[in-house]
């Protein structure tokens, strides 16, 4: 977490059943959050976290908004791209992870999001694809570091999902995607993956620890 007193500011809100969703102010992590502390980034994102409080509170759960830059400190280096989007998607998630683990309470559920890019050779996504799949690779380690205490840590592996996203792709590469979907050739509605999300985080989960789940509706079988 940039700021890791937001992590004190959070340390009230660790009660049983709460989680903290990342990226949660639009697209699937907006579709994930139930009972949760939305972390957004840039400050453009900020009515859109609020919105999501709301909604959250109006389904009478708890939510609070917290903005934190996943992707700071930046590292001294001059390649700014590279920097930038593996300190968002991999250290990111490494020091989220070591922020909230003093916290979690046995069994704790840590799960991230990865993308069929981490499986995939697309082109012009060299630093993206490369970022979800470093990300993978830390999954699995941190799954056996945290074992011992109780906890679980794995991975989802969302398809094409409907999000804006998705908006700005070319229509041919959205179509090519359809296509290539098994499950009633369409993209995922974000509760599609958020169903999956929710299954890794209960007790009856608590034997799946390291994996990869693919949520693509086939576009993509491991």
């Amino acid at each position: 977490m940039g700021n890791l007193e937001d992590s004190r500011k959070l340390q009230q809100y660790f009660e049983p059943d709460v989680a903290i969703v990342t990226g949660s102010s639009r697209g699937i992590g907006a579709g994930l959050a139930i009972e949760v502390t939305v972390v957004y980034t840039s400050s453009n994102s900020a009515s859109l976290a609020e919105g999501i409080v709301k909604k959250i509170t109006e389904l009478g759960s708890r939510a609070i908004a917290v903005r934190a830059d996943l992707s700071q400190p930046l590292l001294d280096t001059t390649a700014d791209d590279f920097a930038k989007i593996y300190d968002i998607n991999v250290r990111g998630a490494l020091l989220m992870t070591k922020a909230v683990v003093p916290y979690l309470r046995a069994p704790g559920r840590i799960i991230d999001m990865l993308s069929v890019g981490s499986r995939s050779g697309f082109l012009n996504l060299a630093l993206y694809c490369s970022s979800k799949a470093a990300l993978e690779g830390l999954t699995r380690c941190l799954a056996a570091q945290l074992g011992e205490a109780g906890h679980t840590m794995n991975a989802v592996l969302p398809g094409p999902t409907e999000s804006d996203i998705l908006d700005t792709l070319p229509e041919e590469s959205i179509k090519i995607q359809i296509k290539a979907t098994p499950v009633q050739h369409r993209v995922a509605h974000v509760e599609d993956i958020a169903k999956v999300v929710a299954w890794l985080a209960e007790g009856e989960s608590g034997w799946i620890s390291g994996q990869r789940i693919s949520a693509t509706g086939g576009y993509m079988m491991l």
